[in-house]
Order: structure tokens, then C-alpha cells, then sequence
């Protein structure tokens, strides 16, 4: 993943629709972060959580140019990749691994350890790590009690790469999706929250900050849902969506069942032609007069002219 409009998304803050990255702090620290690559987008996600929040004054500084610091030259090919902070659990366990020579069952049991912050395994797993650091790599016990310090902070806090890699890799085609094919992409977002109407009233203004136009419920051209609106050229083939057209279901008081008939309906006999057509052809007890009354004032019957 390499696609630079979507990682201008990320760096530009244009954050609504992108998974994880709603929020106005997430928003914020994505705009500094300074996106270039998929991993950046990972770590992003593993620092925005209680805990390792703090560090990410520290994380930017060092991707700036700072240089990154490390407790023992054997972290930095663990911890190059974040600048020398240890955010992702697996890095926890890699350092237990190639300092103490843990085996990667031991290394999990001594982050399980850390993350429980049990005094009395603490101890004792301490002076394991202490006497593994001197076998393995004959490292003073100054020493590798300063990283394992080090280790027990991050322990507490840290976040599974696993975990918040999956996320970054949806994050970013959300990302890709928003920057290629923006029309499609927000009428899924706005399909989604069909019956959300804080949400919809979100994305509509995301829709006009981006240009696009959102065309209003029509009964002879609207979908249940949010659908692009295709303009047919001369030639008989189509253009790129132009809009977005409003769906029938997101209309306040019309309910999703009404619109699946009125719709089969349409497909079955062809445009309503009038009010009275639309009343005669939909069955009174499904699509009543409150219903009609909301899809009036919403406009879906303005096609009319009257």
C-alpha cells in the first residue's frame, strides 16, 4: 500500500469515513504525524489509547529527525521501525527474546507478567531476566536492569501490532476508497447510517466540503438507500457519478418495509406519473398518510412540478 492521495487524507485531517481515525484527537495527531507509509498509519493507532498516549510527543519529535533513543544497541533493530519507543507488545517480547534469550513462550509469560503487575512475579521475574541478560549477551546487571525498567513500562500499556495492524490495513483502504471513488464511497457511508440521523447530518456536510452534491429523495429516482447518481451521456454509455441521490429509507417518519414496496412497485409498473397514481398503485395499509405526508415535504414527490 503506496497510494500517496490516500495518505494526503491522512495528512490533511480529512479523517470522517476512515476507520479509527474520527475522532478530533485522532484527526489532530494524524495531521502532525505526517503519513508515508502504512506502518506509520499502525503506529498511529497503537499510540491513540490511554497509556501510550504520552508518548506521542516523543514518537513525532524522532520521526521529525530526532534522534531516537535506546537502552541497549540490541533494541534498535526492535525498535527502528517506531523510533525507538516500544508501542507494540510483539517488541516487548522480542527484546525479552534477543537480550535475555527468552524463548517466545517465556517472553509472553513475562509480558502477561508485566501487564498484571504482580510485585511478587515481578521479582522473580526480574532476576531472570537479569541472569539471561548476562548468559545470553553478558550484559551488567546495571544495565539490564534499566531495560527491563523499560520493558515493564511499555508492557503496561502496549498494543498488539497484530491487532492494530488489521485496523491500520482498513484504515488505509477507507483511505484509498475516499480518495478513488469518493462519490461510491460516501453513499456506502451514508447507506450505513441510514437511520442515524446525527451521522447522515454528518456526512452530508463531509459530501459538500468534498463537492459533492447531494440531490434530493425523489419517488421515481431514489433507491432505499444512498445511491450515485449516473448521467448517461449521448453515446450510450455513462459518465462519473455526479451526485448523490437521497435515499427513500433515511426520510424522518418513512419506514424502510413502505419504500421496499413502493420501489417493487416502480419496477414492476414503471414511473409513478402522479400523487394519485403512487396512492392507487401502493398498498394504503403499508405506505399511509403520514408516510406520504413526510416523502411530500422532503420533496420526493417534486418531480411533479406541483
Amino acid at each position: 500500500p503506496d497510494d500517496a492521495a490516500s495518505f494526503a487524507l491522512f495528512n490533511r485531517g480529512e479523517t470522517i469515513g476512515l476507520f479509527q481515525m474520527e475522532s478530533g484527537g485522532m484527526t489532530n495527531v494524524s495531521k502532525q504525524l505526517n503519513v508515508e507509509k502504512l506502518d506509520d498509519i499502525i503506529a498511529l493507532i497503537a499510540l491513540y489509547r490511554p497509556g501510550p498516549m504520552e508518548l506521542i510527543p516523543e514518537f513525532l519529535a524522532a520521526k521529525k529527525g530526532g534522534k531516537p533513543k535506546y537502552a541497549h544497541p540490541l533494541l534498535e533493530e526492535i525498535a527502528a521501525e517506531t523510533y525507538g519507543i516500544l508501542i507494540y507488545q510483539e517488541q516487548v517480547m522480542a527484546a525479552a527474546n534477543k537480550l535475555a534469550g527468552y524463548s517466545l513462550g517465556q517472553s509472553d509469560l513475562l509480558r502477561r507478567a508485566m501487564g498484571k503487575k504482580d510485585k511478587a512475579k515481578m521479582a522473580k521475574e526480574r532476576d531472570s531476566f537479569i541472569a539471561g541478560c548476562a548468559r545470553t549477551n553478558k550484559i551488567p546487571a546495571k544495565k539490564a536492569n534499566q531495560v527491563f525498567d523499560l520493558l515493564e513500562k511499555f508492557a503496561g500499556y502496549g498494543f498488539n501490532k497484530s491487532h492494530s495492524a488489521a485496523y491500520g490495513v482498513i484504515s488505509y483502504q477507507t483511505a484509498f476508497l475516499k480518495a478513488h471513488y469518493p462519490v461510491e464511497f460516501m453513499c456506502g457511508l451514508l447507506s450505513n447510517e441510514v437511520n442515524n440521523t446525527d451521522k447522515i447530518s454528518i456526512f452530508v456536510g463531509e459530501c459538500k466540503r468534498m463537492g459533492i452534491a447531494i440531490l434530493p429523495p425523489d419517488m421515481n429516482r431514489s433507491g432505499l438507500k444512498f445511491t450515485p447518481e449516473i448521467q448517461p451521456n449521448g453515446n450510450g454509455t455513462s459518465v462519473a457519478p455526479q451526485g448523490i441521490r437521497f435515499g427513500l429509507a433515511a426520510i424522518k417518519n418513512v419506514g424502510e418495509g413502505a419504500m421496499v414496496s413502493a420501489i417493487a412497485e416502480r419496477e414492476r409498473g414503471g414511473d409513478f406519473t402522479s400523487l394519485e397514481d403512487f396512492c392507487s398503485r401502493v398498498d394504503s395499509r403499508i405506505a399511509n398518510r403520514k408516510i406520504i405526508e413526510s416523502l411530500i415535504k422532503a420533496g420526493a414527490f417534486d418531480f411533479l412540478g406541483r
